[in-house]
């Protein structure tokens, strides 16, 4: 690998100003015509070549000095919602969620329901909702999707009323998201998982577009059902070698990502990442001075599980801003997207590795070696060392 720096400057200003205009268009799953349109936009404002699914994933590329072993970022459109699932005796509306995530984080929510006659406004509550009426039952109730019920705001007292609203069963319901930019760098807000990625992808693109031509050409996949665990089944080409997903990573007890700095995941719940993909991703932060960890995601996957699962033939690596309270009232920091944005520069502009990967199938001839030669240690009986813990590298 070329040990010249390849990272560009990223305009942070867009950055937060595309997050925040994401954060604004409501996309659960099933319901992500109008943020594709939004991204479409954007990628006509940068003369970017692109074509849409007949659902709407969006494949754009960005030309490099050839196509034949082109890389590929990608990244999800879609969040979490719910679905309007029964009307109650007293007008209140049963849901069930889209996607994976606990009706604890639901209740007090502030939502919005699609209908054929328009939308709604309203909030997510527990049935017994009122200490003065209710008392310590309010406190004893059981967590679950059939123990919150929306409220609607507007005459809806009777299942008659919500029949006339135009409200019916299977009736999509977005989740406000609240969102708080704050002056230390903190975002905070529902749906970073992964309106921040897409952010991401923008802020590279654009530094990418007024930038020097990659070496293979990139194309910038954004996908429109990976909640739901499709992701990028569908979208990818044959001329596609490797694929970096963009996501969020969890930060938490027992997890060692950080909302700082780029956390690369070299494995989730479908097994591990490419082992030369990954490990160029982090010689990468490396020479470009990107501070970043490694971790591996017991109960996650991403956009490329559902590739490999399809049963494309591509090298796979995941590369993630540390988000704590994934799929929760989320936070994360502007350091991990700045970094992460800074890495998608760096990857798109670094050297190919691996010349033979544009071909589907090849002979041995220039295949890839693993180490297995037994590590050099120096440590014997006689001598006494006490480990220096080394500092993160990066900004």
């Amino acid at each position: 690998m070329s040990q010249k720096p390849t990272r560009q400057d990223i305009d942070v200003d867009y950055l937060a100003d595309q997050l925040s205009e994401l954060l604004a268009i409501p996309s659960p799953t099933g319901y992500t015509d109008n943020i594709v349109r939004h991204v479409c936009c954007e990628l006509d404002r940068f003369g970017l070549e692109y074509e849409l699914t007949r659902r709407g994933a969006i494949r754009a590329r960005l030309q490099g000095n050839r196509p034949a072993g082109a890389r590929a970022f990608v990244s999800h459109l879609d969040t979490l919602g719910a679905q309007v699932a029964g009307i109650r005796p007293n007008g209140r509306l049963e849901l069930v969620p889209i996607g994976t995530w606990s009706a604890r984080f639901a209740e007090g929510a502030r939502a919005e329901v699609f209908t054929e006659k328009g939308t709604y406004r309203g909030t997510i509550l527990p049935p017994k909702a009122s200490g003065h009426t209710f008392g310590d039952d309010v406190d004893q109730a059981p967590i679950g999707w059939p123990h919150v019920e929306l409220r609607l705001d507007a005459l809806a007292q009777h299942p008659e009323h919500v029949e006339r609203l135009g409200v019916t069963i299977g009736d999509i319901v977005a989740i406000d998201p609240q969102p708080e930019f704050l002056g230390n760098g903190f975002i905070v807000s529902r749906h970073l998982d992964n309106k921040a990625g897409v952010a991401v992808m923008l802020a590279a693109l654009k530094t990418m577009a007024e930038g020097p031509m990659p070496p293979v050409d990139i194309y910038w996949l954004f996908t429109i059902a990976e909640e739901v665990g499709q992701g990028a089944a569908a979208i990818l080409l044959p001329d596609i070698a490797s694929m970096v997903a963009v996501d969020n990573g969890t930060t938490a007890p027992g997890q060692n990502s950080s909302e700082f700095g780029v956390t690369i995941a070299m494995a989730d719940q479908t097994g591990p990442f490419d082992y030369h993909l990954t490990r160029k991703m982090t010689k990468l932060c490396e020479i470009n001075d990107i501070r970043y960890q490694k971790d591996v995601f017991r109960y996650y996957r991403s956009d490329s599980a559902s590739a490999i699962e399809a049963g494309a033939d591509v090298r796979t690596a995941l590369v993630t801003f540390g988000v704590d309270a994934s799929h929760g009232y989320e936070r994360i920091h502007m350091h991990a997207l700045r970094s992460l944005a800074e890495l998608l520069t760096a990857y798109a502009l670094s050297d190919v590795g691996i010349p033979r990967d544009e071909n589907a199938m090849a002979s041995l001839r220039g295949f890839t070696h693993q180490p297995l030669a037994p590590a050099d240690q120096e440590l014997t009986v006689e001598t006494r060392v006490i480990p220096e813990v080394a500092p993160k590298r990066g900004r």
